[in-house]
């Protein structure tokens, strides 16, 4: 349970409750906060709108993933770094040098790199070093270490610019020459190490009926030269060829402007060549990488990112308060998708749709998966449809997407999970699926008319064919009076039927009074489609929004609802603008039909016959 040492305040919001975190107090007293109120226990690092180099300091282990531990170790370190705290909540982007603590090893390493890095732009102690610019640091601190690293290395190089040729051409042929010295040491201690270290006759018969080239491999491993006691390479004749160009040009550009000229070397002799570029093989080593930071500066620049950044994690990751305060964008929402007439605010993104889908779906929100494209790069999204309906979405419909950096994307729709939108919606179903069921049917008969036809033509051309042939076309069979009696009959029936359900239902409707009327007809209108309305209100006012993040990796630790108001906000429809001007003449509108017109003179003509059949 919550720990009562400290006093926390919460707000209600998404059906919950979550904590404040205002002041540098409630940062500080996380690690009291029992982690069952927490909105979140995990946030993943990658997909979402978040600085990723601030979420790489807090994430300690480096598993992808900021766990509670972590963002209050974080909050820890960087009060044990400040002066005050309390410029944690200011929303400051960086760190003001005079509020950096110096009173122990680790302070004043970071304070000397933030003085060092004040005098390099010219501020004062009282300035504000910005996160770009501590960020920047590094690079800065990399590029002086490199000056002085090749300032030292003016010292050492015995051959002047050649020695850098000179230095690879020996550490390439020191495991070969060693091995030579060292198989000439054996000879000398053992006579019969000498043949043995030789290649044997077996060897080289081996070689013969190949087509041999200097650089093959098994010459190659062959010894430099002929292993001999006295221990002397000779540096012009008697190489191994695969060898020789090298040994070549190690003389003249090694061993000649090193020891002076001479026809062989000893052992003794390639410890002084090396022993004479040990300076800058050691140089060479002393390399600074670009990456490594300086003292301090790479606490510096953590410093300035966390009193930036902390109490923005903290308010999308303990509590979802600019989600639902509608204040700002959550760090889960990486852009606005347009599509349909509508703005679409909570968009996340995704790697596999079919698989996001699997979890996501559980939450009861219409999510329309797209396809984005900017030139070659790419990405997915998922879009909450929050408001309107689901009439025009379809997979293949175009839109485009705008991320948080204000660059758009092409986004086609390739999934779609349907669930209900909006109340609305659900009260004009039932009329929609009717009249789609009703044209649907009337295409089949359309069509199946237009197929007899087709068939009645085609039987007409091949009679017409066989009687200009020649031949006796079939006589049409007799009508059968007795067949399409009984047709006529259930005709008749049916539309007996329905007139008097037709008759009935106008004879109680004008039995009511005139003002039941309407009256009678909204209800009925509300009969059908209560039904749907009251299930699509239950799973409307059950939309969830933690299997959408669960989905993408991260552990909401709330009933995080999106209830029909706070829905409808997340998708914005067109409208047109205050003050805007509009002319409702239509040039190309659809000319009026006459259909109505005569439905309704055949309701008053049937009204005047029930009326005159009621009264006698």
């Amino acid at each position: 349970m919550a720990s009562a040492s400290y006093q926390w305040r919460f707000f209600r919001a998404g059906g919950f409750d979550q904590v404040q975190l205002d002041r540098a107090a409630d940062l500080l007293a996380l690690g009291e906060l029992d982690q069952k109120l927490w909105v979140a226990l995990s946030c993943p690092v990658q997909g979402i709108e978040f600085d990723a180099r601030s979420l790489q300091f807090i994430d300690s282990d480096n598993d992808g993933h900021v766990r509670p531990p972590e963002l209050i170790a974080a909050i820890g370190w960087a009060k044990d770094r400040l002066v005050d705290a309390d410029v944690l909540v200011k929303q400051l982007d960086g760190v003001p040098i005079n509020g950096i603590r110096d009173d122990d090893d680790a302070g004043k390493l970071i304070k000397a790199a933030a003085q060092a890095l004040a005098t390099e732009l010219g501020k004062g102690e009282s300035d504000l070093l910005t996160v770009a610019e501590t960020s920047a640091a590094q690079a800065s601190h990399a590029a002086r270490a490199l000056a002085a690293w090749e300032a030292a290395g003016k010292d050492a190089l015995p051959l002047g610019d050649a020695t850098a040729v000179a230095h690879s051409l020996v550490s390439e042929l020191d495991a070969k020459v060693v091995d030579f010295f060292t198989r000439c040491d054996l000879a000398a201690f053992d006579t019969r190490a000498g043949d043995v270290l030789n290649p044997s006759e077996d060897a080289l018969k081996a070689l013969a009926p190949t087509a041999l080239q200097a650089g093959a491999q098994a010459i190659s491993d062959l010894p430099l030269a002929h292993v001999n006691a006295t221990g002397k390479l000779p540096l012009d004749a008697g190489l191994n060829p695969a060898w020789a160009g090298r040994v070549a040009a190690l003389r003249d550009t090694v061993v000649q402007p090193l020891l002076g000229v001479r026809d062989d070397l000893t052992a003794a002799d390639w410890q002084a060549v090396k022993d004479q570029l040990a300076p800058y093989t050691t140089w060479l080593a002393s390399k600074p990488d670009p990456a490594a930071e300086g003292d301090g500066v790479r606490s510096l620049e953590k410093l300035s990112r966390y009193v930036r950044d902390l109490q923005s994690l903290a308010n999308n990751f303990v509590a979802f308060r600019d989600f639902y305060t509608r204040q700002g964008k959550a760090t889960f929402q990486i852009g606005t998708l347009y599509l349909d007439g509508r703005a679409c605010e909570l968009c996340v993104a995704v790697n596999d749709a079919a698989k996001h889908a699997a979890l996501a779906g559980l939450s009861r929100v219409c999510l329309v998966y797209c396809d984005c494209a900017r030139g070659a790069e790419k990405l997915s999204i998922a879009a909450a449809f929050t408001a309107g309906d689901s009439d025009q979405l379809m997979v293949g419909r175009n839109g485009v997407f705008y991320d948080r950096q204000g660059r758009d994307w092409d986004a086609t729709i390739a999934k779609i999970v349907e669930h209900p939108i909006s109340l609305r919606q659900a009260f004009w179903s039932p009329y929609k699926q009717a009249a789609r069921m009703v044209g649907t049917q009337l295409q089949k008969m359309a069509a199946a008319k237009a197929k007899a036809a087709d068939d009645k033509l085609a039987g007409a051309a091949v009679t017409a064919a066989s009687k200009g042939v020649g031949g006796k076309a079939e006589a049409p069979p007799p009508f059968d009076v007795g067949k399409f009696a009984g047709i006529f009959a259930a005709i008749g029936l049916a539309l007996g039927a329905i007139g008097t359900m037709v008759v009935s239902l106008v004879g109680g409707l004008f039995g009511l009074k005139w003002w039941q009327i309407p009256l009678a007809l909204l209800a009925l209108m509300l009969l059908i489609s209560a039904p749907a309305v009251i299930l699509a209100w239950f799973k409307l006012r059950s939309r969830n929004l933690g299997p959408i993040l669960d989905a993408n990796g991260w552990a909401v630790n709330a009933r995080a609802r999106i209830n029909i108001p706070f829905g409808t906000s997340l998708t914005q429809l067109a409208k047109l603008p205050d003050g805007a001007e509009r002319t409702l003449t239509d040039p190309y509108a659809d000319k009026p039909s006459r259909v109505p017109y005569l439905v309704a003179a055949l309701v008053v003509l049937v009204l005047a016959v029930w009326i005159g059949w009621f009264r006698g």
